[in-house]
């Protein structure tokens, strides 16, 4: 007998359509297809992403959470090793912005047009606001950042980051969440550093 844990640990076909979804998804948008369309497109029944997800919906916050998880994961990997505070800053930054070069427009104002995939955007925000204060924290704690301020900068990133993840940046500025997080890695690193 199968363990509740076993039962939800997507099997190799439904991994593989989720890097499918997530393909079409950051290509495209998800708020036009239905299941219908989906299904055609990947050429699967409706049946198949019914296991993956209950509704479109769902599939969509999955998707979205899928996006980001995988971005978490890489990010850590990418700064594992580094010990200078502005070398992480400014690799944590870097990958956060050529991840979500990734994501077309129409996929970003799909997340920004729908609640749920909002909310998971945002947690991962905070989350993203919270590695970046304790790398400001390292860099004052090691000398190589100035102390003055340091912890109002990093809840100033956090509001910025905020900013970026509900569109009012780059509404205000006609530029891309990607830009934006350049950006700002370029101006956390010129404001912090003691030089």
């Amino acid at each position: 007998m199968s363990t509740p844990e076993a039962r939800r640990r997507p099997t190799a076909r439904q991994q593989a359509l989720l890097r499918e979804l997530e393909t079409l998804f950051l290509a495209e948008g998800f708020a036009g297809f239905t299941l219908d369309d989906l299904a055609a497109r990947l050429r699967c029944s409706k049946s198949t992403l019914y296991a993956l997800a209950p509704s479109k919906e769902q599939l969509a916050v999955k998707v979205v959470a899928h996006f980001f998880r995988d971005a978490a994961e890489r990010l850590e990997k990418r700064i594992a090793g580094i010990d200078d505070a502005r070398e992480l800053i400014g690799e944590y930054l870097s990958g956060v912005s050529e991840h979500l070069n990734r994501a077309s427009p129409e996929f970003m104002a799909d997340i920004a047009a729908f609640a749920p995939a909002r909310d998971t955007y945002q947690l991962n925000s905070r989350a993203a606001a919270r590695r970046i204060r304790a790398f400001i924290d390292k860099g004052v704690a090691d000398g190589v950042f100035r102390d003055v301020h340091a912890r109002l900068v990093a809840e100033m990133t956090g509001l910025i980051i905020e900013g970026i993840q509900t569109g009012v940046l780059g509404r205000r500025t006609d530029v891309s969440d990607a830009e934006a997080f350049t950006a700002l890695g370029e101006l956390l690193l010129g404001g912090l550093d003691k030089n």
